[in-house]
């Protein structure tokens, strides 16, 4: 207990801290300027102002009728970049081939980063409406030309604020989240260093407009991604016994993978094996000398990892051998990186959910959002205290729910002033807090 009581004695400091700092019980003589909830409410109000709403509908509408995949996204690396040109803001560029990190502030420490990504997936858009994708078969079906729009409109509602900052923001706009770990990136280029803190949102379609959720400690699965090729001897289907046939051998494979999870893990540590496609042969009567299938693989540890990998290639290549077939695996380590967990950092937690619940109210801030799915920010978690968000994205009139990498998703552009507000807020409230803590 010895060796942990300094980190437990700060974390009561802090949280002291901070509940003194929400509650504003400090004396008035002590919290230069604006008070935080006043600044708070101020930003949200700007951010609905029609003139800033229109702006940020016109922005995201731009992004969503030309999608851009990973690492691709120039004409969304250059709309961004006219648009900070356009509000006298700083930045650099290229990043990880095409992102953006901008700069706000004082120039000096703390430094604090937001981030949205922006690339889109190759998704043909299904949604019959007048900005609909313009590109065939590429969708913002992940609401990352939402997420980069927000950052946008924290942007502007913080450079018109920039001399009251006690610190430097760093706006992140990222490319290839989307399987090809553009976080890791970034990260490797060094653009982030000396950055303290980070906090990104992403929208959810199955949460009403207004509301927010989290949760600290784990909140989203690391994710990894394998492709395996089972080969036999091809033949006429006629005389299978003169052939080795690598369909049943696929196919048995892909039955042994489930047992993986329901007959080998602890069912409190949470493991997903989904297996998203297979191709082998083209004529009813001929049996293939190759069958090729792939899918991905979810877990919330670094032991959960191992296991699956070791326990995913033998489960394959075994199966394979009983019916006479080899087989290779392949995890592709590094054209599509694994994502480790995404954990939210307590603090950072706390700090960004007392900062919405001034925002929109102590009821419009849910604890929960965990799933298995799996995002690139815990790579920033890696490095610094990291925490995201989940914003309702769901329009209250909607009885139906469509979601993520949907061609039929769509969002309610309410969202977008209350995104950019909550950014810019989460942003201005860290340095507050971390000046009193000093």
């Amino acid at each position: 207990m010895d060796l942990f009581r300094p980190a437990y004695i700060w974390f009561v400091l802090l949280t002291l801290s901070t509940n003194l700092y929400f509650n504003n019980s400090l004396p008035q003589d002590s919290k230069p300027g604006m008070e935080p909830a006043s600044l708070i409410r101020e930003l949200l109000e700007s951010a609905k102002e029609s003139e800033f709403f229109d702006w940020l509908k016109r922005v995201r509408r731009r992004i969503h009728e030309y999608p851009e995949l990973a690492f691709d996204e120039y004409k969304t690396s250059q709309l961004i970049r006219d648009e900070l040109d356009a509000l006298g803001i700083q930045y650099a560029w290229p990043v990880a081939k095409t992102g953006v990190v901008a700069t706000i502030g004082s120039g000096d420490q703390p430094l604090f980063a937001l981030r949205a990504d922006m690339d889109a997936l190759p998704i043909q858009e299904l949604i019959d409406w007048e900005h609909k994708s313009k590109i065939n078969g590429k969708m913002h079906a992940c609401g990352h030309d939402a997420h980069t729009t927000m950052l946008l409109g924290a942007a502007k509602l913080l450079q018109n604020r920039t001399n009251t900052l006690k610190g430097t923001i760093k706006l992140v706009f990222q490319p290839g989240e989307e399987g090809y770990a553009g976080a890791y990136h970034v990260l490797e280029e060094q653009a982030l260093e000396g950055v303290q803190s980070i906090f990104a949102l992403h929208v959810a379609p199955d949460i009403y407009v207004g509301s927010i959720a989290s949760t600290p400690g784990p909140m989203l699965a690391g994710g990894g991604r394998f492709l395996a090729i089972v080969k036999g001897i091809g033949g006429h289907a006629a005389a299978p016994h003169k052939t080795r046939d690598p369909i049943v051998a696929a196919s048995m494979a892909l039955i042994a993978l489930q047992q993986i999870v329901s007959r080998e893990s602890d069912p409190l540590d949470a493991r997903v094996v989904s297996v998203g496609f297979i191709q082998g042969g083209e004529a009813g009567n001929v049996i293939p000398e190759t069958v090729k299938f792939g899918g991905t693989f979810r877990f919330l540890s670094a032991e959960s990892f191992s296991y699956m990998i070791q326990r995913i290639k033998e489960v394959i290549e075994t199966q394979a051998a009983v019916y006479h077939c080899t087989a290779t695996v392949d995890f592709m380590e590094e054209s599509l990186r694994p994502y480790p967990p995404t954990i939210n950092d307590l603090s950072m937690y706390e700090h960004a959910k007392g900062v919405g619940e001034m925002l929109l109210g102590e009821d419009k801030v849910q604890v929960g959002g965990k799933m298995m799915g799996a995002e690139d920010f815990s790579f920033y978690g890696q490095r610094m205290a990291a925490t995201m968000f989940m914003i309702g994205a769901r329009d209250e009139k909607s009885d139906t729910v469509t979601p993520l990498h949907s061609p039929y998703f769509e969002i309610a552009e309410e969202v977008l002033p209350i995104g950019a507000a909550l950014h810019a807020a989460v942003a201005a409230a860290y340095f507050d807090n971390h000046v009193q803590l000093q």
